[in-house]
């Protein structure tokens, strides 16, 4: 009886012995997994660092000389050194350096009359406030217009339109634009009711700038019903 009970607490022993080595065995393991996902992690925060310090913050710099010696030549009166300077930079860099090169360039483009590269460089250009990233579309339909290409131009219009977010005095004069390629395309209905919107959300953009768009809407509605008859 003795030496059964002395076999039961033996068993009983090995089996909390077997349990504890098990465990062991497990916070091991998992001590080896949280220390190679902290190596992990500090493996990436020290390439994000190097990225920084080493990339970013130089590429951002280089970037920043570079388009301030464009605006220097373009404060000088130098336009086409200027361009060819803001084109390297829109061409070769990023960050808002780089970006606001390229609308620098496309501005100095249109100018120059050389519509279609105007548009490329507006293309590369990635607003970041309201109003300039509406006129930007302002002027790549004032681009597509003088090219012809008036479908483009509808769509860049209302695209500005709906960037500059209903201001006074924005908004209106790319509803004005938009208004006056559609009398081109002779869409009398699609003009009038442009001029009307005008006249009802944006009261004081008319007398503010000294236009009679009330004559504008009864030309364009007299031709709306010649148009119908």
């Amino acid at each position: 009886m003795a030496k059964q009970n002395e076999s039961e607490t033996r068993t009983s022993l090995d089996d909390i012995n077997d349990q504890l080595t098990g465990l062991e065995q497990k916070v091991q393991n998992n001590q080896k997994k949280i220390m190679w996902g902290i190596v992990a992690l500090l493996a990436v925060v020290c390439l994000i660092l190097i990225w920084i310090y080493a990339v970013r913050r130089p590429g951002i710099e280089a970037a920043d000389n570079a388009v301030g010696q464009a605006d220097i030549t373009a404060t000088m009166g130098n336009d086409s050194l200027a361009l060819e300077q803001y084109k390297q930079v829109a061409d070769n860099y990023g960050y808002e350096a780089g970006n606001r090169a390229a609308l620098n360039a496309a501005i100095l483009l249109y100018n120059k009359k050389e519509y279609k590269e105007a548009i490329s460089y507006l293309e590369k250009y990635s607003p970041k406030e309201s109003i300039i990233g509406a006129s930007s579309q302002s002027l790549m339909g004032d681009c597509y217009v003088n090219l012809k290409d008036y479908d483009k131009a509808l769509g860049c219009f209302r695209k500005a339109a709906k960037i500059s977010d209903n201001n006074p005095y924005y908004t209106p004069l790319f509803l004005m634009k938009e208004a006056t390629v559609q009398r081109e395309l002779k869409n009398y209905k699609a003009e009038a009711a442009l001029y009307k919107e005008i006249i009802d959300e944006y009261p004081q953009f008319a007398p503010t700038n000294g236009l009679d768009i009330e004559k504008y809407l009864k030309r364009a509605e007299i031709q709306t019903g010649v148009s119908q008859d």
